[in-house]
């Protein structure tokens, strides 16, 4: 969902640009006054939820077509009629999503770490369900789907918008998603129009295709349009704008650590989950109607999301930009957090070093500091003209950059003047069809942060490795194919043996690595069988 407090005008790339080191600098003057507030914050128990997306799609059986459906603007409003009328203690709430057919859905209240409350997401997911259900017209269904298989391909919407040329669709300027299928919110229309502005051409997405025995070899498709001919690779499905990743489905849990310094914890250790829990959920193998030789998302987003000039991709000399950036906003984690897993920090990363100095200065440990510079390299898609805000009493500039870095593992601080902690947010999974899928997701993970804490295991490995897991993770049918690096001792009072890193890095000469192993994938299936089980 990302940052939804929007208040005034929002504001186009051209008239972001001058205020860019303004809402930089006072996001982490914002983040200190919050980070001062909380110091002497007392434990907090354990709260988590999730977040699920739902798809809005319309049967037309006189004809044999299914579309996705425009009026999930139209039903989120019926739906958000209790949170408006301050009804407390709701059993879910509603949030806007991309796309008009798309809708969000959060239990009302988090859970806590009663045992009881483990099986009670599957009943909250159905019930969820249900509630949509009622605001639906009678050719029309809720699915919980990671991707629409038609998503981009002529008459996919409904109702249905010609796409003539990208001209026509001033927002995303593409040549298969009319504008209309954008929900009409500042920060969506800001990201859509924003992202293409700010890298200086749209976006290029390139999936490779399936290849049998029919398909033309090489596979090349023909465009009315000389930059989509120029941008669309042989043999790959291609897209052009951010809407073919933001308008795909996700599932994500948020858990409340203790404080501080457990939320680090959590968060170094379920990065190196990240690719895996990717490679078992997998549920996205068609793009713009074609099979796909990826099953999962990942790909599509990483590019999808790419801001990046010709510059910071390296392609031509800097001038006009800071630096190089070797990575697109969305992606793996690229530092740890905890003392303990310092010595896996083993990636050369990109930081401003402006902010670094400020937050180190301030008294920030060296490796949140670290965290948040590498973030603030990025610039703001979003802004509205309401920029000069009261620092000491809200934090929208730093959550504005924040959210719009899109890891594998999101670090939350609390929200100001609020009850909620230290988090993290678990990003990788994918929609699965069922309720039942879903909930098993869900409580597998907050049981594995308990199994963690509980039993003090270590599943951090090198970040080069977590960053092979990854691409692992994306090939087609990864779960039964491929192999990945795990710990061969999750004991976190084992000895620490010296390695050689994947590549080089800034840290070769002094980091030392745990023992890992190429985990076979007879590993993968009981982890898989686990997670059906674990509710």
């Amino acid at each position: 969902m990302g940052f939804l407090e929007f208040s005034g005008d929002p504001m186009d790339w051209n008239e972001i640009k001058p205020h860019v080191k303004y809402v930089k600098e006072h996001g982490i003057i914002q983040f200190l006054n919050n980070y001062q507030r909380h110091l002497e914050r007392p434990k907090d128990i354990l709260k988590w939820g999730d977040e699920l997306e739902y798809m809005v799609i319309r049967f037309d059986h006189e004809n044999r077509k299914v579309q996705v459906s425009l009026r999930g603007e139209e039903i989120l409003k019926q739906l958000q009629t209790k949170e408006n009328n301050s009804f407390a203690k709701l059993t879910f709430l509603w949030h806007p999503e991309h796309t008009k057919y798309m809708l969000e859905g959060i239990p009302g209240v988090p859970y806590q770490g009663d045992m009881a409350q483990f099986s009670s997401v599957e009943t909250n997911m159905e019930m969820r369900r249900k509630e949509i259900q009622k605001w639906l017209q009678p050719d029309e269904q809720i699915i919980t789907l990671t991707t629409f298989p038609r998503l981009g391909c002529l008459n996919f919407t409904s109702p249905s918008y010609k796409v003539v040329c990208p001209e026509s669709n001033p927002i995303c300027q593409s040549l298969f998603i009319p504008d209309e299928a954008i929900y009409n919110h500042p920060r969506f229309l800001c990201l859509e129009t924003n992202i293409r502005k700010r890298r200086g051409e749209k976006v290029s997405i390139n999936i490779p295709i399936f290849k049998d025995t029919n398909t033309p070899s090489p596979f090349i498709e023909k465009f009315n349009d000389p930059a989509a001919e120029q941008a669309a690779k042989p043999d790959h499905i291609y897209m052009d704008c951010s809407c073919f990743c933001f308008g795909n489905c996700n599932l994500h849990v948020t858990i409340q650590g203790s404080d501080m310094e457990e939320a680090k914890l959590l968060y170094d250790q379920l990065a190196p989950v990240c690719p895996i829990m990717t490679a078992l959920g997998a549920a996205a193998p068609i793009w713009r109607g074609y099979l796909a030789d990826i099953d999962v998302r990942w790909p599509v987003i990483v590019q999808g999301v790419d801001d990046r000039t010709r510059e910071e991709r390296g392609l031509e000399p800097l001038k006009n930009n800071e630096r190089v950036i070797h990575r697109s906003r969305y992606g793996p984690i690229n530092s740890y957090l905890n003392t303990k897993s310092r010595i896996f920090n083993d990636v050369n990363i990109e930081s401003d070093l402006e902010a670094k100095n400020i937050l180190l200065n301030a008294g920030i440990d060296d490796l949140l500091a670290q965290h948040f510079a590498h973030l603030w390299i990025r610039d703001p898609l979003s802004l509205t003209n309401k920029i000069e805000l009261d620092d000491s009493k809200v934090t929208d500039h730093f959550e504005n950059i924040l959210t719009s870095n899109w890891q594998s593992v999101r670090f939350k601080p609390p929200p100001p003047h609020s009850d909620i902690g230290w988090r993290v947010e678990f990003r990788v999974c994918e929609m699965q069809l069922t309720d039942f899928e879903n909930a098993a997701f869900v409580v597998f993970i907050v049981l594995m942060t308990r199994a963690i804490l509980k039993y003090n295991l270590d599943l951090c490995l090198p970040l080069s490795y977590v960053h092979l897991n990854t691409t692992k993770a994306q090939k087609n049918n990864a779960i039964c194919k491929e192999k990945f690096h795990f710990r061969s001792n999750i004991n976190s009072n084992s000895e620490v043996t010296a390695c050689k890193p994947t590549f080089s890095c800034a840290y070769e000469d002094k980091i030392a690595y745990k023992e890992c192993r190429i985990m076979s994938t007879i590993f993968l299936h009981i982890l898989r069988r686990s997670i059906l089980c674990s509710v």
